[in-house]
């Protein structure tokens, strides 16, 4: 059954005298956040759940805009993390907040300013109806596609109401866009180069004088929200650029960046690939082969480091490779499904697409990619059992023994290959591998078999699909 969401506990008051009965203080957005940012500066509270690897460089100039109330630029390749970082910082906003009820652009109960607010406030006085808004409705998000208009953004004539006899000059004509629509909360705009330049004409005035402009109407709406957008270097060039004017009006412009290191790299993988809705287990040693694979090729020459290599890939890449064990399990009839190295080979074909190769690499990209994977490999084998006395193992093939292994062969019909290995226990305990089912026992040894191959201790064959080791 899906989670069903807990009951949200909303504040008491109901009008606005309960309201300054209640002893609430009316912040802007820029205030709260930087009120509710010192606070956990102050207490150790995680400020940015879910990111990873940018503790010390792209959250502390983060921080720093925040704190100065900027509206700020993230600006960095694809699958960087640039809209997951944009949509936590509405976290930093308070839980709960009033606005007048019914309100399009959620003016608040002490300071209303759209048309249909002021009216209401006049007639209804103390007894304005508020309701309240819980910080994860108070954020908007747009996707800047060529396409996307001054009526989407802004807003624009309501001709449904102008049917209903109101006159062309009535402020309450006006249809509000999505900007002022998330007043009193954070606005996103993503890829914001793809935004043609004459609509990037109208946040000028959002960013500077904090109201908007409808067509002709005589509006002065003072809007209180944190603007953020994210760009990628090549848009500047490529696809459009930025306006100057605007580019100016941004407070702050910061650079995000793919993991530094390989730790960041595999905390990333554990925490976002869905290896429980895929259903086979990954043993680490594995996801590590992953981690070191995706950084291996965006290291490459042969690929285009200006498009980058998303945090997708490598995400994809470990529910690719769970996938091919949980397909074997379902064809063989294993019990339980568990990764091993021959499931990492479906990878190659897979990701090819989400990598953009230099031109004079045309033909080469499955080799690329199938190179890197093996190095990735042999480098995760030389950081784990490297130095370890694998002579038992070794001494197996002395006497002639040949193994078979694939993405279809079993746990079972591998280890009885195999055969009884002394120092197994060692070997999975080097691995961090604390279960000793047959599918662990399997990925265990059959890592140790290509280590060995990478190493030019054994011997491989590749025969209709399937791996042969031998001496």
């Amino acid at each position: 059954m899906p989670d069903i969401p807990e009951p949200r506990n909303t504040p008491e008051p109901r009008t606005l005298r309960e309201l300054r009965a209640s002893g609430h203080i009316h912040r802007t957005v820029k205030a709260e956040i930087r009120d509710n940012l010192l606070a956990r500066l102050r207490s150790g509270q995680p400020r940015f759940p879910g990111i990873v690897g940018f503790d010390d460089t792209v959250l502390p100039q983060l921080e720093r805009a925040l704190l100065a109330g900027h509206d700020l630029v993230l600006l960095g390749e694809r699958g960087q993390g640039k809209t997951r970082l944009i949509r936590t910082v509405s976290g930093l906003l308070d839980e709960w907040t009033p606005v007048v009820d019914g309100c399009e652009i959620n003016d608040h109960p002490y300071a209303p300013s759209c048309a249909r607010c002021r009216r209401l406030a006049e007639s209804a006085g103390e007894d304005l109806p508020i309701s309240w808004r819980h910080r994860d409705e108070r954020y908007g998000e747009k996707l800047a596609t060529p396409d996307t208009s001054v009526g989407d953004l802004i807003g624009d004539i309501d001709p449904v109401r102008i049917a209903e006899g109101r006159s062309l000059g009535d402020p309450e004509t006006v249809h509000y866009g999505l900007v002022p629509r998330s007043n009193r909360g954070v606005f996103s705009v993503n890829e914001l180069p793809d935004l043609a330049e004459r609509i990037q004409v109208s946040l000028l005035n959002v960013l500077e004088e904090r109201d908007i402009q409808v067509r002709g109407y005589n509006l002065r709406l003072p809007l209180d929200l944190l603007l953020i957008a994210s760009a990628n270097p090549e848009d500047y060039t490529n696809r459009g650029r930025i306006i100057t004017p605007l580019k100016d009006r941004f407070g702050a412009e910061i650079r995000t960046h793919y993991p530094l290191s390989v730790e960041a790299e595999l905390t990333l993988i554990r925490q976002e690939a869905a290896l429980d809705h895929v259903g086979a287990d990954l043993p680490d040693h594995l996801i590590e082969v992953i981690a070191r694979f995706t950084r291996l090729v965006r290291e490459s020459t042969a690929v285009d480091s200006r498009s980058g290599v998303s945090a997708r890939f490598s995400i994809a890449a470990a529910e690719t490779a769970a996938a091919s064990a949980v397909r074997r399990a379902a064809l063989t009839g294993e019990e339980r499904a568990v990764t091993r190295v021959a499931d990492l080979a479906g990878i190659v074909h897979t990701l090819r697409g989400k990598v953009e190769f230099e031109v004079s690499e045309e033909g080469r990209e499955t080799d690329v990619l199938a190179h890197l994977l093996r190095r990735a490999t042999a480098e995760t084998f030389r950081g784990t059992l490297g130095g370890m006395d694998l002579a038992p193992l070794l001494e197996r093939f002395s006497e002639g023994v040949q193994v078979e292994s694939g993405p279809m062969v079993s746990a079972a019909e591998l280890l009885r290959a195999i055969g009884p290995v002394a120092g197994l226990a060692k070997i999975m305990s080097r691995l961090g591998i604390g279960d000793e089912s047959p599918g662990h026992a399997a990925a265990a040894l059959e890592f140790t078999l290509e280590g060995l191959y990478l190493l030019r201790r054994l011997s491989k064959d590749e025969v209709d699909g399937a791996s042969v080791y031998r001496t």
